[in-house]
């Protein structure tokens, strides 16, 4: 079975350690890492601030912003790249035990696999508009390619971001800089907003917000990174980029068109290049959306049903699902629910650095093995105080309009893992054995 399986692509330890052997190099994975950092949806996002705010005080934002966006993606993706671990299998051993990581594997897939159809359906749009036919023919088109990369896992996504990345920055450079070199830079940035005004908080929270799931679920990447400082350089590099040069851009298109519709701008070089930008931008986005999903499933399946897949074989399922929902635009009534989910995932964050850097509660079996690059033998079934700390997190990041709402649940979830790791509240109950583990 195992033989067959591996046929369809890679499972890429989904479900054991990354082995020190299998890491890249600074060089590699910094383009892996920009290769987040950059959208049309993130040049949409700036316009939307420069709508609502001036230029400093959407700079301010961003500030916050990336500021809440790095410390996350520094010691949970600091975490990963020390225990060579997913971010589902990692929550077995950084505060949910092994159902409730089942639990947290649930929302992640599902949040993903949600956007990957959701990008997919923007991506079916955007062809029609650059070049016609039907939007569900560029839908299955583009999930089909996707598809087929992400079974073939993270050596192939490597590739792919090493010539998209690139070539995405400098087709939008050129598009963007021809735009703005035809007015005054200075007056782009006195402008003041033309839309409804935004707060800085509220600005905030849709910058952290905007990528806080991609925080969380960094260790998925962060494990292939051979040194721990990568991490904290390459993270902070696509912040810089994300935030500051794409972000701010934006903000000037916004305040020069006034609207936070200028995809028409980045996409105004007209044939194969604007073809091209849209093409990259898609799938060096949505490529993440479906492997965290599979990595998600993969965890889900095993620990609910005992039943160990291939991640390359679940990667079929899901992206062939995913697909067929964004080319009949199913996914588009379901954006607020995807929302809501994204409101649940801050928490998680906050309780994996709460145990793993502060309790350490349930943290010793990895030390343990971690030298010899092999999984713990058992695990905590249950911890059931962690999941009223969830629920509890996600009301007040739901229901408190006070603040920045996502820095509000996931700093709730910190203290309240904090609190009850030190009066002894967080107690495991029952152990199960970890399976074993071939790729």
């Amino acid at each position: 079975m195992a033989t067959q399986t591996k046929r369809l692509g890679n499972d890429d330890h989904s479900l054991r350690r990354v082995p020190r052997s299998a890491r890249y190099g600074f060089g590699s994975m910094l383009l892996q890492w920009l290769g987040q950092s950059g959208s049309l949806s993130q040049f949409v996002l700036g316009a939307t601030l420069g709508v609502g705010m001036g230029f400093w005080q959407a700079f301010l934002a961003f500030t916050l912003g990336a500021v809440t966006l790095e410390v996350v993606i520094f010691f949970i993706g600091l975490a990963g790249q020390r225990e060579g671990l997913t971010m589902t299998i990692l929550t077995r051993f950084a505060g949910f035990g092994r159902n409730g990581s089942a639990l947290v594997s649930l929302m992640i897939a599902v949040s993903m696999i949600g956007w990957f159809g959701v990008q997919n359906g923007i991506f079916g749009n955007s062809m029609v508009e650059l070049v016609g036919g039907p939007v569900w023919l560029w839908c299955a088109l583009s999930g089909v390619v996707l598809t087929v990369l992400v079974i073939y896992g993270f050596k192939y996504m490597m590739w792919l971001a090493k010539i998209a990345v690139p070539l995405f920055f400098a087709l939008v450079a050129w598009s963007v800089i021809s735009t703005l070199s035809q007015h005054d830079i200075g007056e782009l940035i006195a402008k003041q907003p033309s839309g409804p005004l935004l707060s800085i908080p509220a600005a905030a929270t849709i910058v952290a917000g905007g990528f806080m799931a991609g925080a969380i679920v960094a260790p998925d990447m962060t494990r292939y990174n051979s040194k721990g400082w990568h991490v904290l350089l390459q993270s902070s590099c696509t912040m810089i980029v994300s935030e500051y040069l794409v972000g701010m851009t934006g903000v000037l298109l916004g305040h020069l068109v006034g609207t936070s519709d200028v995809s028409h701008i980045v996409l105004s070089t007209s044939g194969i290049v604007g073809l091209i930008v849209v093409i990259l931008s898609t799938a060096k986005i949505n490529d993440w959306n479906l492997y965290g999903a599979s990595l998600g499933v993969v965890n889900f399946v095993y620990t609910v049903f005992g039943k160990r897949m291939h991640r390359a074989s679940v990667t079929l399922v899901i992206g062939v699902l995913g697909t067929v929902l964004s080319a009949l635009g199913f996914l588009d009534h379901f954006k607020s629910f995807l929302s809501i989910l994204g409101v649940a995932i801050p928490p998680v964050g906050g309780i994996i650095v709460a145990e793993y850097w502060v309790g350490r509660r349930m943290r010793g079996a990895l030390d343990e093995t971690r030298a010899s690059e092999t999984m713990p033998r058992v695990v905590p079934t249950w911890v059931p105080v962690v999941l009223v700390i969830w629920a509890a997190s996600f009301c007040v990041g739901f229901f408190v309009d006070w603040g920045i709402p996502v820095l509000n649940s996931l700093v709730t979830a910190f203290v309240l893992y904090v609190l009850a790791s030190l009066t002894g509240l967080v107690r495991p109950w029952g152990t199960s054995e970890m399976e074993e583990h071939v790729d």
